[in-house]
């Protein structure tokens, strides 16, 4: 039995972290009047959603910035980006955390539930 406290702990601070980063990039527009807010998250899984590759990473360094303040970093394992640009897949577009180049999802794909 663990510590029940501490997931509570761990996601008020995660809350934190995000708004203190979600002011570096404003909703990111996916057409019709529809928007939506640049950071979802749940517990430690964070998706980063923009509508223009700069904010993105400017919103990235932001995050790496935060965490380095709270003495976490990326995991380069589990980490992963996709950039769709006019309903295509950009590989060429990469992005940096923690001093770590992030593969794109054709390079390593996304695991779920150990698949």
């Amino acid at each position: 039995m663990g510590c029940t406290i501490s997931p509570i702990l761990f996601v008020m601070v995660m809350e934190v972290i995000l708004k203190a980063a979600e002011g570096s990039a404003g909703p990111a527009d996916l057409g019709g009047r529809c928007s939506m807010p640049p950071l979802k998250a749940f517990m430690d899984d964070t998706t980063i959603i923009c509508s223009k590759e700069d904010e993105t990473r400017r919103t990235l360094a932001r995050l790496d910035t935060l965490m380095a303040w709270c003495r976490m970093r990326f995991k380069r394992k589990k980490s992963c980006n996709l950039s769709i640009r006019k309903c295509k897949i950009e590989e060429a577009v990469t992005f940096t955390a923690s001093e770590q180049q992030s593969p794109t999802v054709s390079q390593e794909p996304v695991k779920s539930l150990g698949r």
